[in-house]
């Protein structure tokens, strides 16, 4: 009777077992949200900065990195950095992190609280340990390879939607990317008319965690940053789910074009997307 009393807590006690690597990022990216929340209460009073058309920066973006690599570079001095608002340090060290310190600059600056902190480490290029964290909702989504994905230390699995027809999907609109648009509305027409609901929040890196955790059935997005897109990547693969490019390839840090989904809904957008995919014009 004990023992089956005690199988949850001793289940959970072995999913927050996490890899030290993990662990430490984990603590990096709470930091980074506890300076986002604290400066959410004074937006009218934050720096904000035009990097290009429709693309914002704030001093909190900048603390939130300087945090987050401090944290990091402390435990690893080695390890080389690829961040949003940094130049690249050390790119081609056999550890690499990748890392978004505020993803959804936009909605933050206008009180839509739907914003994260991504970290990812790569390792020869291959991305092996991830955290995304929400620090409105406090969830914390983390993922190590081969040991799954978690959020909130519960097993993440992505959904078993196999029908276009019903299922709920994300995408980002590419706002940066402007010669794309076109060719985004087109793929837009032929998916959304047949869906359920296809939602635009603004924060890609929640979309993909979304993805993992069966929250959203699949996503597609054109466009994307490395920052966007790598803990994301490993947090789907390690939930069950498939990420591609558009060509069906995994060259999605080149070419900033994503989809994804459990293995079936990934393979059903591919197809609808790939009629478009000669209007696309790469970076």
């Amino acid at each position: 009777m004990l023992s089956v009393m005690l199988a949850p807590l001793l289940k959970a006690r072995k999913l927050s077992a996490m890899h030290p690597m993990l662990n430490i990022a984990v603590k990096a990216a709470r930091q980074a949200g506890d300076i986002i929340i604290r400066s959410a209460d004074s937006l009218g009073t934050l720096t904000v900065t035009t990097k290009s058309q429709n693309d914002f920066v704030t001093e909190v973006d900048k603390r939130a990195e300087m945090e987050i690599i401090q944290i990091l570079s402390t435990a690893y001095p080695d390890h080389g950095f690829i961040a949003e608002e940094s130049n690249p340090v050390n790119q081609d060290a056999e550890y690499v992190w990748i890392i978004d310190p505020l993803d959804g600059t936009t909605n933050f600056i206008h009180g839509f609280p739907h914003y994260a902190v991504s970290i990812a480490l790569t390792r020869r290029g291959v991305v092996e340990q991830a955290v995304i964290y929400d620090p409105v909702r406090q969830d914390l989504f983390t993922a190590s390879v081969g040991k799954g994905a978690t959020l909130n230390n519960r097993r993440l699995r992505v959904s078993r939607q196999t029908k276009i027809e019903g299922a709920f999907l994300g995408t980002g609109f590419p706002f940066k990317n402007r010669p794309n648009i076109e060719s985004y509305l087109d793929i837009f027409r032929d998916i959304f008319s047949i869906t359920a609901g296809v939602r635009r929040a603004g924060a890609a890196s929640l979309d993909l965690a979304y993805v993992a955790a069966g929250k959203l059935d699949g996503f597609f997005e054109i466009g994307l940053k490395p920052w966007d897109i790598a803990a994301g990547v490993l947090l789907i693969q390690e939930a069950g789910g498939v990420i591609t490019d558009f060509g069906d390839d995994h060259d999605y840090f080149k070419t900033g074009n994503v989809v994804c989904g459990n293995p079936k809904m990934h393979r059903l957008l591919l197809d609808k997307i790939k009629p478009h995919v000669e209007k696309i014009i790469q970076p």
